[in-house]
């Protein structure tokens, strides 16, 4: 199977920096080794895994959509809503994540493709494709660029500046964990309170929005429950009240997996200055610095899309995610060869850091 289009790199802001003064040409000579070998590497083997796991995600949600027709049976509907939680988490974040990042566009599968996936969440993967792929994976933790750094409405560092709105950081922290599907829906919109956008900027992405929540709100809460009505009333109660606790176990586990990678002690960030004619090394340590994993096994690997290695996923993001565990242990050579933290950690204790960031940052002395 050819890998000959597999999307490239995203590039650096400025590759012009001579590898004779470049102090981290060795670097991105061995990232760049690295990700070249595993792109010849691709081929059937990667193509059956991604599409068994669309294949059993598939099931889960018939599965459980078909349980919780049957929900007025607590059984059924813990059954139900279990595997309906399963089947969105795995949409969201093996499936639909990963190849909006282009990472089986190399398989030439239209179904599987960038450009036409369009995943189970209320925000338009074509803003989710904008704001992710290019401003957040181009600009990572580069402050005035990066807006994925606290997303606009967390302070996670000192140099940001201290507002009193941030007293009430930790219970917004809370309430975008549970609703984090809409705060990703809502991050194209720019919206700052005190320099409100006038409504001609923000109408078409407002409107693109609005049409995908609510197709999400009528499949899960109209189209499935209408199915369960003739069975009564209770049962299409239960179909509802199903999806609505998959989408919350969705979204809190999504925004924990994403906040372990990206804010846990000891990521960095930086001044627009830092990267003004940043090279393709000093492009790839960025990465490394701003970015945190997390330890797990196999199952991990699956329900958290393999960001548990957020690194890797970093530095190749349009790599297939089935390959970052196998090239995580060379990614951590790398970076102990070349002086650079790897910074991983349980799960439990990345996110306690990340809870501790949100509570100190909170208050005005810190």
């Amino acid at each position: 199977m050819s890998t000959a289009a597999i999307a490239p790199l995203p590039a650096p802001p400025s590759s012009e920096v001579e590898p004779s003064t470049d102090p981290d040409a060795a670097l991105a000579a061995d990232l760049d080794a690295l990700r070249a070998e595993i792109v010849a590497s691709l081929g059937s083997a990667d193509a059956a895994y991604i599409r068994r796991v669309v294949t059993t995600q598939r099931r889960f949600e018939l599965a459980g959509r078909a349980l919780l027709l049957g929900g007025v049976l607590p059984p059924a509907w813990l059954a139900g809503t279990a595997l309906l939680s399963l089947a969105k988490i795995l949409e969201n974040m093996e499936i639909g994540h990963n190849v909006m990042h282009g990472q089986w566009d190399w398989m030439r599968d239209p179904e599987l493709h960038s450009s036409t996936w369009e995943w189970d969440n209320v925000c338009p993967s074509r803003q989710w494709r904008k704001t992710h792929n290019f401003e957040h994976h181009t600009w990572t933790n580069v402050r005035g660029l990066d807006r994925d750094i606290g997303y606009g409405i967390l302070r996670v560092e000192p140099e940001q500046a201290w507002r009193p709105e941030h007293l009430a950081q930790p219970a917004i922290f809370v309430l975008l964990a549970l609703l984090f599907e809409y705060g990703v829906a809502l991050h194209d919109l720019r919206f700052d309170p005190r320099n409100p956008p006038k409504w001609a900027e923000v109408a078409p992405t407002l409107t693109e929005t609005s049409r995908k929540v609510r197709r999400q709100l009528t499949k899960d809460y109209v189209v499935w429950p209408a199915m369960a009505l003739p069975l009564g009333v209770p049962s299409a109660l239960a179909a509802a009240s199903g999806a609505l606790v998959a989408n919350v176990v969705r979204n809190l586990w999504s925004f924990t997996v994403i906040f372990c990678g990206h804010f846990p002690d000891g990521v960095r960030f930086i001044d627009q200055a830092e990267v003004e004619g940043e090279s393709r090394g000093g492009w790839y340590r960025r990465q490394i610095e701003g970015s945190a994993n997390f330890t797990g096994g196999p199952l991990v690997h699956l329900l958290s899309g393999n960001l548990d290695h957020q690194i890797e996923h970093h530095l190749f993001p349009d790599l297939p995610s089935n390959r970052y565990a196998e090239i995580a242990p060379r990614v951590r050579e790398i970076c102990e060869r070349h002086g650079l933290p790897y910074n991983t950690g349980s799960l439990p204790r990345q996110f306690a850091t990340v809870v501790r960031k949100v509570l100190r940052f909170s208050l005005p002395w810190t």
